[in-house]
């Protein structure tokens, strides 16, 4: 009987110990990420270049055969430098033609004045006729008309000797040759392309149906592709109205609200565009708890280390992520593995916790 009544303590306390191990639940380490919110949402990524605005292309006013082209691509030009030159022989003669036509004209018309004077000089004594002083007028006028003629021609013919000269007329910077010396070319046809290097911009193709749902909610970001940490933000100047043909892209060109000075013409850039939103929270799928028709996500209680269950309201979800629109607040740390394997009020270690 003794010995019954010492053995029963014993075994109530081996109970109790056994139903504690029973209630208290392990540790369990998770991985886990903090809520950040996200107010802009990511519409891609596009790899475009750094051009000038203004873009002209130049070519001579006079046809004729280039006789030298004196910049090569790249090159940086002032006010009234020489881009190239034609052979001017044709122009030359021109001119030596007009000038014989002005002096030939000029001595017909002293010839006329002197004339002119002869006649009204025998009117005046009354010894001519009236007829022969109309006459006289009537030539001075007429060979005056043919100086000033004449003397245009001799301007013109000028004109064209300087249009043989091709020279830009603002500061710029060479891009492309379409002609090299020894082609003839025809007045107005294009030889040089200049670009004006003060005035830049991004300039990038972007498919048609984004293209066509562009707003003025959106921002485009512009970085340097060798260096992202390089960039600007700009805003939409221009989109081609129609589609290219071969890559169904439509052009858009955009104004830098910035210029850094690693941007030069040519410079590859990527430009990001992003559109603002309404507050929303982005989270791995992992993190997603679906049962008794809920959807939850852990979020770990950083007092005491234990979890529990918050509903959340999805707005959209992949293969990879989903998108909350409430439930959770930036900076609450949410479970984003083992979620079905978790209890509420459970203690959970993560990452940065001491052990």
């Amino acid at each position: 009987m003794s010995r019954l009544i010492l053995l029963l303590p014993a075994a109530l306390l081996l109970a109790a110990c056994g139903s504690e191990k029973e209630q208290a639940a392990p540790v369990r380490p998770v991985l886990s990420v903090v809520v950040q919110p996200q107010v802009q949402s990511q519409l891609g990524r596009f790899a475009g270049s750094i051009q000038a605005r203004y873009e002209s292309t130049l070519g001579f006013r006079v046809s004729g055969r280039i006789a030298r082209r004196w910049l090569d691509v790249g090159a940086q030009v002032k006010p009234g430098d020489t881009l190239a030159t034609l052979d001017p022989t044709d122009q030359q003669n021109q001119l030596r033609a007009a000038e014989g036509d002005l002096a030939r004209v000029q001595a017909q018309w002293i010839n006329a004045q002197a004339d002119a004077r002869r006649q009204q000089q025998l009117y005046d004594r009354g010894v001519g006729a009236q007829a022969q002083l109309d006459i006289a007028r009537t030539n001075l006028k007429t060979t005056g008309a043919s100086l000033e003629q004449a003397r245009a021609a001799v301007s013109q013919a000028r004109d064209q000797l300087d249009y043989s000269t091709l020279r830009t007329d603002h500061a710029a910077v060479v891009t492309a040759w379409q002609a090299e010396a020894g082609q003839t070319v025809s007045a107005g046809q294009a030889v040089v392309t200049l670009a004006r290097p003060d005035i830049k911009e991004a300039v990038i193709d972007l498919p048609t149906h984004l293209a066509e749902q562009l707003s003025e909610g959106l921002t485009f970001t512009v970085s340097l592709q060798l260096d992202p940490s390089i960039n600007t933000s700009a805003t939409l100047r221009e989109l081609e109205p129609q589609a290219d043909a071969t890559t169904r892209t439509r052009r858009a060109r955009l104004s830098l609200d910035s210029t850094p000075d690693t941007f030069h013409l040519g410079t590859a850039v990527s430009v990001t565009l992003t559109s603002e939103v309404t507050p929303r929270s982005e989270l791995p799928l992992t993190a997603l708890l679906e049962r008794d028709g809920k959807t939850q996500v852990w979020v770990v209680d950083p007092q005491t280390k234990t979890v529990a269950t918050r509903d959340v309201l999805l707005i959209d979800r992949d293969g990879e992520r989903i998108v909350l629109s409430s439930g959770v607040q930036p900076g609450e740390r949410v479970v984003t593995a083992g979620v079905n394997l978790l209890k509420p009020g459970q203690k959970v270690t993560f990452d940065g916790d001491v052990r």
